[in-house]
């Protein structure tokens, strides 16, 4: 769908995205100097595998400063990206017919890197009702002799879903039942959440040895392009996603690593500024949807996107006759017609909603929001 925006931005359209998964703040002037100066201090060669040791010391810290989680930096791999850590995790655990448990909705790449680990994904399916999260009962349900791997996000893309400490201690209580079940909890958004504090499935020491968390630089501090991301996991999975790391891209970018040390060591000022605009647009884009018959929506707690339910609007035609069968082709059908480019449910494993970052200024996200309600008003 960015893509697609891209061609008629091209074209000379006024197109709107709201479908890209990234802050539109740009990285904090400390975090960029860091940069400057590394490159001044000649960090320009091979940096080890699993990152500098300062870094990942920089990493340790905040995860106990943070999270009251213990770790050493052998437990510590920095990659090319949170992505590439995922993709780590799944290519060393996961070994072919092996099942991989997902709860839905997920961000899209989950299952394709099962896909090239040759494993199984086993989907959870959740809904608007229960704020997408599971109950320990599903999840049970879905245990089999093959499962290896639990993987979800919290906060959650697409949904903003975010899980308590409760409801987090509730499913724990299933995990401790089975021993060789490992947890991947991807925290990237930790940062961005509007409840009391971020809770990491990791705190709980029962099962803390089994946990991989996977976090970055990209949101928090608004660096996706510097492609920076780690896990924290026990020694056993960390050397084996160094020995991984180490025969595909090896280290990553020197200079990004050094910027990284710097923006955890001093602080969360920027980050707390740039939440305070999220909370706002939240709250902004919440009331804006709520005015469009038809659409269904819920208060996300955390990250920055709403994934509203559609469904209402399958079964419909446009001014041309087409039929809207599914997500797809509604937010096809918005970008060609109310020129906002979302993204369709199917693609995160829910057919029935849409995808839309509030990642944009106000101004784009009050003319993004009137556009699809006038829209959605055409079709018949």
């Amino acid at each position: 769908m960015t893509k697609l925006g891209r061609e008629l931005a091209a074209k000379g359209i006024n197109i709107i995205s709201l479908s890209i998964g990234e802050p539109d703040f740009n990285t904090p002037e400390h975090v960029k100097e860091a940069a400057k100066k590394a490159l001044d201090e000649n960090y320009t060669r091979y940096s080890p595998v699993p990152g500098y040791p300062e870094l990942r010391q920089a990493i340790v810290n905040k995860l106990k400063r943070e999270n009251n989680l213990d770790y050493d930096i052998s437990q510590i791999v920095v990659s090319t990206g949170a992505k590439q850590s995922l993709s780590n995790v799944i290519l060393t655990l996961i070994n072919p017919g092996e099942e991989v448990i997902i709860p839905t909705p997920y961000w899209v790449s989950y299952s394709e890197m099962v896909v090239l680990a040759e494993g199984k994904s086993v989907f959870i399916d959740t809904d608007i009702e229960s704020d997408f999260k599971i109950t320990p009962e599903q999840l049970e349900a879905a245990i089999t002799p093959k499962s290896k791997l639990f993987m979800f996000s919290s906060p959650c893309n697409p949904t903003g879903s975010v899980y308590s400490k409760d409801e987090l201690a509730a499913l724990v209580k299933v995990f401790e039942k089975y021993p060789d079940l490992y947890i991947l909890s991807d925290e990237i958004y930790e940062h961005i959440n509007f409840v009391d504090s971020h809770e990491s499935i990791a705190q709980f020491d029962s099962i803390k040895d089994r946990v991989i968390i996977v976090n970055g630089f990209s949101k928090a501090f608004a660096m996706t392009g510097w492609r920076l991301g780690y896990i924290a996991a026990n020694k056993e999975i960390a050397a084996a996603n160094d020995k991984m790391q180490g025969q595909t891209t090896s280290g990553t970018c020197s200079i990004a690593q050094r910027a990284g040390i710097v923006a955890y060591e001093q602080g969360l000022e920027t980050v707390l500024e740039m939440k305070k605009s999220f909370a706002r647009r939240r709250q902004l884009v919440y009331e804006l949807l709520n005015d469009i018959p038809g659409v269904k929506t819920n208060l996300p707690d955390g990250a920055f996107y709403f994934f509203p339910e559609i469904s209402s609007f399958f079964g419909k035609k446009d001014a041309d006759g087409n039929v809207i069968k599914d997500s797809a082709d509604l937010a096809l059908y918005l970008l060609n017609v109310g020129h906002v480019a979302t993204v369709g449910g199917d693609s995160f494993g829910n057919n029935n909603y849409i995808r839309l970052s509030y990642a944009a200024s106000d101004e784009s996200l009050i003319e993004a929001l009137r556009r699809i309600k006038e829209a959605l008003a055409k079709l018949n």
